[in-house]
């Protein structure tokens, strides 16, 4: 996409989030619009391709903190009329006097009041003036990244695992490996721009550039196209990949393949496919870091005499000694038998112990239990009785 487009096109309108929206926001909704609006489920609709093709657009600039920040700064300058031409003819912001290279930087290289990061997407829009430099071509484009969803087991997530992942998106082509052109040809240098890929024509005391229209900014055309892909050197295709699911990946973590995502337009780098990862829930086991959790309940009988626990891990089993008088809640750990880090060290098992109360008991259990509470001192209740009594 040209600076141009950042000035004429109004990204936050097309994802439908205000200005003000967090990077969640902004998420949430391209992924809903993104969903209903993707070819796979809007076979042979061309409104819903470019919408899809706008929203994916505007999310590549707003998902991208740097690239939403110059987005914004380069809007709120052209829209407040910045460069509006004074009586003279020159272009000056609001009628006051103006120097170029106060914002695109110094002819000493120095860095203007925008820090460069304007003056590197002006420099595409302006050339003389003081603009620092002609437009360059913009070549084969980078491909679009790709997301995709997958539900891992709690054992898998805990352990590591590979699976293959079958994804429908766009491919290079097979026939002209990418670059578009008919089997046999080359695409050639476009006769409007010469193989440059930007087209300028004068605006008073600046000259502006954008991409040129007749080759997209790419600088060559294809006079005989593939009739595989028609000239655009990627196809839609069904692909199968073997993605390595890393020991302890974590619900909501996302795995990045560099260049496994959509391939570039005529021979550019393909984008990255990012796994967001769901981990299924355990019946046992649950998870906090590395540390695996998991609650035993036991009885009267065993938390006030104590006992030898034997409870289950993810590998085996393991034997935790209960002592006498353990409350209800009390956790024990089981060093080691968690989740296995980078680095080869492992969390722990944490076991949190619950004292279950019968509801019913026999008649000789409710005697014992009598018996039991006449041979044991009552509960520390002292500051709470004082109170009581207060209140007659």
């Amino acid at each position: 996409m040209s600076s141009k487009d950042w000035i004429e096109k109004d990204y936050y309108a097309a994802l439908g989030v205000e200005k003000s929206a967090s990077a969640d926001e902004i998420k949430k909704s391209y992924r809903k619009l993104a969903r209903e609006s993707h070819p796979d489920h809007n076979p042979g609709d061309p409104r819903a391709e470019e919408r899809f093709k706008a929203v994916s657009e505007a999310y590549a600039v707003l998902g991208d903190e740097k690239k939403r920040r110059e987005y914004d700064e380069m809007r709120s300058l052209f829209g407040s009329g910045a460069f509006r031409r004074n009586a003279r003819g020159a272009g000056q912001p609001g009628g006051m006097p103006f120097d170029v290279s106060d914002l695109f930087g110094g002819a000493a290289g120095g860095e203007g009041r925008f820090g460069g990061g304007l003056g590197d997407l002006f420099g595409s829009i302006f050339t003389g003036g003081g603009a620092g430099g002609a437009a360059r071509p913009r070549g084969p484009a980078r491909g679009r990244d790709v997301e995709a969803e997958v539900a891992l087991d709690f054992e898998d997530a805990v352990r590591g695992v590979t699976l293959p992942l079958t994804l429908r998106a766009p491919g290079v082509c097979d026939t002209c490996h990418g670059n578009g052109a008919k089997p046999g040809t080359q695409p050639v240098a476009c006769p409007v721009c010469h193989g440059a890929g930007v087209t300028t024509r004068n605006q008073g005391s600046f000259s502006f550039s954008e991409p040129c229209r007749n080759c997209q900014g790419v600088g060559t055309i294809v006079e005989e196209k593939c009739p595989e892909c028609h000239g655009t050197g990627g196809v839609t295709k069904t692909r199968t990949l073997n993605v390595r699911f890393p020991a302890g990946v974590a619900d909501g973590q996302r795995i990045r393949l560099a260049g496994r995502g959509e391939p570039g337009e005529r021979g550019g780098p393909a984008g990255d496919l990012f796994v967001q990862v769901k981990v299924r829930p355990d019946e046992l086991f649950g998870r906090s870091g590395d540390d695996l959790t998991l609650t035993v309940p036991i009885t009267f009988a065993e938390a006030v005499l104590g006992t030898d626990l034997r409870v289950p891990t993810l590998d085996g089993t393991v034997t935790l000694r209960v002592p006498p008088g353990t409350p209800s809640g009390r956790v024990l750990r089981a060093r080691g038998k968690g989740v296995v880090r980078k680095d080869g060290r492992a969390g722990d098992l944490l076991v949190t112990l619950d004292v279950v109360v019968p509801a019913k008991v026999s008649d000789e259990a409710r005697a014992a239990l009598e018996a039991f509470a006449e041979q044991t001192p009552p509960a520390a209740r002292e500051h709470l009785d004082a109170r009581v009594r207060r209140f007659g």
